[in-house]
């Protein structure tokens, strides 16, 4: 039986990614390192020998929250790399000279961007959940964590928010000839979700998992129309034949 051919693609692009030695330290490293700052966080500015502080919730699911952030920046150096880099380093022609479809070339490349950071993400935000359950416990006489607005913001929006910053990113790569350019614009991928986030922190809208799912949906819809975007901007002639 034959691999899906996405998958073959993707398969390929994580094999070239574990040479990148530099990009996988900064996407396993980061959430890691996210976890047990958070996890000091909680222990040093929110639980004290008097208690939990007032706004304990907003703050443990504030800080949850980063994870998502995070998840609509780290997946778009892949992405950036996978396309711009490639074409480079002279190693993108041959894929597109084949009779793969744009489409599966540009599943591929999503999977490959997508899985890497998504899978740290969630690992790191289960070390940081696993801390805060037992820094917490003790107060609270039950597990605050996994909770309703946890579990959407991990399972929902955040691969939502993942899915975005891949097709973003394919619809830039598309369209200049440097990673670092590609990398600085994906680098404006947070601003939507750190808005939601100032929003909810300032009291604007409610940090609730209600807020989240209707913010998913947003997400959502716009992830959809970067799909069709991102298909029409790949055209693999301009790129064969126009990039140097």
């Amino acid at each position: 039986m034959s691999t899906w051919m996405p998958w073959k693609i993707a398969q390929k692009e994580m094999k070239v990614l574990r040479r990148k030695k530099s990009v996988i330290s900064y996407i396993i490293a980061l959430p890691l390192i996210l976890s047990v700052l958070f996890s000091l966080v909680v222990q040093n500015d929110i639980v004290s020998s008097s208690g939990l502080s007032p706004d304990y919730q907003l703050g443990l699911d504030s800080l949850t929250y980063f994870f998502v952030v995070f998840a609509a920046i780290l997946p778009a150096s892949i992405a950036a790399y996978s396309i711009v880099g490639e074409k480079i380093e002279k190693s993108l022609e041959p894929l597109l000279s084949t009779p793969t479809t744009d489409g599966e070339i540009l599943l591929g490349k999503s999977i490959a961007a997508f899985l890497p950071p998504m899978l740290a993400i969630w690992a790191g935000a289960s070390i940081y959940m696993a801390a805060t359950d037992y820094l917490t416990y003790g107060l609270l006489s039950h597990l605050y964590f996994p909770n309703l607005t946890s579990g959407v913001m991990l399972f929902l929006l955040a691969p939502l928010a993942g899915i975005f910053s891949v097709e973003l990113a394919v619809i830039v790569s598309s369209r200049v000839s440097d990673v670092r350019g590609a990398n600085q614009a994906g680098g404006l991928l947070f601003i939507p979700f750190m808005a939601v986030f100032l929003s909810a922190v300032e009291g604007t809208i409610p940090f609730d998992a209600e807020t989240l799912l209707i913010f998913s949906g947003i997400v959502l819809v716009a992830d959809v129309a970067l799909f069709f975007v991102s298909t029409s901007t790949f055209r693999r002639e301009e790129i064969l034949t126009k990039w140097k």
